[in-house]
């Protein structure tokens, strides 16, 4: 059975400018990730209208998942977490 302190979150974000965010998980880890090649590259527009920066900005972390208007845009926390998103 897994504990709840085996289960990763993301604790915080610190905008870092662009489409950057640092990202804190409850293990320590840390990560560093650029959205942009990802928003850029989608053909999406539901997903390309986060290149704005109002829009981009309005991300949150829900129950340790980081997300943005009400899970419209998210990624799974294991992708994030090896700071692995792809197009």
């Amino acid at each position: 059975m897994i504990s709840e302190d085996q289960i990763v979150r993301i604790e915080k974000a610190k905008y870092l400018g662009g489409h950057n965010l640092k990202l804190f998980f409850n293990d320590g880890t840390e990560q560093t990730i650029d959205f942009g090649p990802f928003l850029s590259s989608s053909l999406n527009p539901l997903i390309r209208k986060y290149l704005g920066q109002e829009e981009f900005m309005k991300y949150e972390i829900d129950e340790g998942d980081l997300e943005w208007n009400d899970y419209d845009l998210c990624f799974p926390v294991a992708d994030l977490y090896e700071n692995n998103i792809r197009p």
